[in-house]
């Protein structure tokens, strides 16, 4: 009879037998999962010319102007600016920059002079005025522009005389002016959701402000343009604008990041804080800022920020209500290229010369106004399908990896095609092009077309 440790000795190879097996059971499909992950889906483009899916959405026509120079910078470039199609221009400072407010406590006095100077500008270039009430007129404030003013009171009548003035029909008489309540609360002086500097404070006044005003065109006010989607933020003012039956129209943020991802997310979660409220059915989402870094970046000034702009857009597309390309000129820095985020030059340097990422814009508008279905996308790869007025196909493609090194032979299939002759051409994005006449009996074409890193082509296809 076998001694218990001769039985334990046998059974040694069976245990540790299993104990690999399981071991390869579970941790194969998890090393698999992890290096797909690691790895990415390449894109296998389909395009359907019967899928039509209604307007191309195009979040790329909204604009941005820092406060970068106390004056109305954009009065130089209007027809630069004109030529990107803006639905609207947002612009900061606009108490500060334009000395709109003076007097005293309980007796203000308005200019509005240079204000509307700027105002007249954005309205030249085809665009509606999107202005953030930042920020605290010096009159009013406790202490420097980003404190909170010695008497709220004040700061309701410049948020109500504001409102009358641009959108009242007496006054400038503007349709659909969207006014949001401060600029970067959280950093521009560093305002929290509780205690004595508190933001939501200057929302209930301002939003009250707002209400009182009589004779005035439609128009939206909302906020907080925070640096990033904070939930202790977004979430409490949503809680507080409920219960004090105040009106927002929109939730507004920043987001400067290279994870595309980012900006579904952010939009994911500010709507499910806003989803079981009622009131706020209707609530908008912009993201009135954004970019790859909110820091002085050379990549502004090259071509790596032009195809962020373009991958950005499409992943913001029909998610976010309206998003905001910052910004339009550049400041007056020390040299001509220094990585400020302008789509254009300073003029200090001479004419201002177009970056990539206005070209970017140009290149986005080139797309037909109908959007066509399109599915496939991979990790880096992704696509817009459109099509003109005459049914030809606009069919936009973007490689984009932060990295900058992925590079990818992109297969594309037609189908529903709606004759067997066509011309294709390819346009590279600030590049070359190539063009192909198709002969085919077939309702369905096929092609493969490389991608080298950060590359995007617009492909035209002509019955």
């Amino acid at each position: 009879m076998a001694t218990k440790k001769e039985m334990i000795k046998s059974v040694l190879p069976v245990f540790f037998g299993l104990l690999v097996i399981v071991m390869v059971v579970v941790a194969i499909p998890t090393a698999i999962k992890l290096t797909s992950k690691a790895s990415g889906e390449p894109a296998n483009l389909v395009f359907n010319y019967e899928g039509v899916l209604g307007k191309v959405p195009t979040p790329w026509r909204n604009l941005a102007q820092g406060g970068e120079e106390p004056k109305d910078m954009l009065s130089g470039i209007v027809p630069e600016i004109r030529a990107l199609r803006p639905e609207y221009i947002r612009i900061d400072h606009i108490y500060d920059a334009f000395n709109v407010v003076s007097g005293s406590s309980g007796n203000l006095s308005f200019d509005w002079s240079g204000l509307d100077k700027a105002v007249d500008s954005i309205l030249a270039t085809g665009a509606k005025p999107f202005l953030s009430l930042s920020y605290m007129p010096s009159v009013i404030a406790k202490g420097d522009i980003v404190s909170r003013p010695n008497n709220w009171n004040d700061w309701g009548v410049v948020v109500s005389e504001t409102i009358k003035h641009y959108s009242g029909v007496k006054e400038r008489n503007i349709n659909n002016v969207i006014y949001e309540v401060w600029n970067e609360p959280d950093l521009f002086g560093s305002y929290k959701t509780y205690g004595d500097k508190n933001y939501l404070d200057m929302y209930l006044v301002s939003a009250r402000a707002a209400a009182r005003v009589s004779g005035v065109n439609s128009f939206e006010i909302g906020g907080p343009a925070t640096t990033a989607l904070y939930q202790n933020w977004l979430e409490r003012l949503i809680k507080y604008v409920d219960q004090n039956n105040l009106r927002m129209d929109f939730v507004s943020w920043h987001r400067y990041t290279t994870d595309l991802e980012q900006f579904e997310k952010d939009v994911a979660q500010a709507r499910s804080w806003a989803e079981n409220i009622p009131a706020l059915i209707n609530l908008k989402y912009y993201v009135t800022e954004w970019g790859f870094d909110s820091e002085n970046n050379k990549g502004y000034d090259e071509r790596f920020g032009a195809i962020h702009t373009i991958a950005a857009s499409r992943t913001m597309m029909g998610a976010i209500d309206k998003a905001f390309v910052f910004e339009i000129k550049d400041g007056p820095g020390a040299e001509k290229y220094w990585g400020r985020w302008g789509l254009l030059t300073n003029e200090k340097y001479g004419v201002p010369e177009k970056k990539p990422r206005y070209k970017a814009l140009e290149f986005l508008n080139t797309l037909g106004p109908h959007r066509m279905s399109v599915s496939g996308e991979g990790s880096w790869v992704k696509s817009i399908a459109s099509a003109d007025d005459n049914g030809d196909l606009k069919i936009l493609v973007v490689n984009y990896d932060p990295k900058g090194v992925h590079v990818e032979s992109v297969p594309m299939t037609f189908e529903n095609l709606p004759s067997g002759n066509f011309k294709i051409t390819r346009q590279d994005f600030m590049g070359g092009s190539r063009v192909v006449n198709v002969a085919t009996t077939s309702a369905v074409w096929k092609t493969n077309e490389y991608f080298s890193a950060n590359s995007a082509a617009m492909f035209t296809v002509n019955f």
